[in-house]
């Protein structure tokens, strides 16, 4: 365990040592804030219209926080990309790959390693928001129970896409192409629910449904800790992790 730790705060370490943190938090603090913005307004408009005795009789997490915190799901396709883009490309491109595979440390030990950095990034900029979320606590009265399980969930949506994000990095060595074919494959996870609206009640359009990694988190931003969802987001990082996994040995039968 010490040995994961370890590669974890020098991942960590590593982000915050390049511009990568710096861009990547400043990007989606802007980002959020101008939803968060966007989303208030929105709620204090409909107050307004719908009840005269002000916004604390229209339910703040179903009418505010709840869209806000989807569409943050829009926003990790464009960071998680950056996130992991170097997690392996650059140490092939830097030569430290074979110092990396012949230390003293199992391939799984490196790849939980190098999760767990890339998820405390996600984790430190999720946290940047509670500031935009405490002055809803200050102004207004949100229940806080669904706001911690929809947190959950997007602590465990970002976990997915740094799964696949760490395979797609262990293929190449160029951060470009990683960073580029993660955000497709993102895409396509994204979409993927679409044939479900054009299925008509067909079998794949179940099928397109539970794949889609997004639909999974639309009870966790309603408040709703299902069982099965998050079955479904941990057994999906536990397969990325194997495919890495696989990639990382195949790397160390290659050197």
């Amino acid at each position: 365990m010490s040995n994961i730790l370890a590669i974890a705060g020098k991942e960590l370490r590593s982000y915050f040592a390049s511009p990568i943190a710096y861009i990547v938090i400043g990007f989606f603090a802007l980002v959020y804030g101008y939803f968060y913005w966007i989303m208030l307004a929105y709620f204090v408009q409909i107050s307004g219209q719908m009840s005269p005795m002000g916004p604390q009789a229209i339910n703040i997490n179903e009418h505010m926080i709840r869209p806000l915190l989807q569409n943050v799901t829009v926003v990790i396709l464009f960071v998680m990309p950056m996130i992991t883009m170097r997690a392996y490309a650059e140490e092939k491109r830097s030569g430290t790959i074979e110092l990396l595979l012949t230390s003293p440390v199992t391939d799984l030990q490196i790849i939980l390693g190098k999760f767990l950095g890339a998820l405390a990034l996600w984790a430190i900029m999720l946290l940047v928001t509670v500031i935009h979320i405490g002055m809803l606590f200050i102004y207004g009265s949100p229940e806080w129970k669904p706001l911690i399980t929809a947190y959950l969930g997007l602590l465990l949506l970002g976990g997915c896409f740094i799964s696949v994000g760490l395979f797609i990095s262990s293929l190449t060595r160029n951060q470009i192409v990683a960073a580029m074919a993660t955000f497709a494959v993102f895409l396509l996870f994204w979409v993927i629910s679409w044939i479900s609206s054009i299925a008509g009640g067909a079998w794949y359009g179940d099928a397109a449904s539970f794949a889609s990694i997004v639909d999974h988190f639309d009870d966790f931003a309603k408040g709703v800790l299902d069982t099965k969802h998050a079955i479904y987001y941990v057994s999906f990082i536990a397969f990325g992790l194997y495919l890495t996994a696989k990639s990382v040995d195949t790397e160390r039968w290659r050197a």
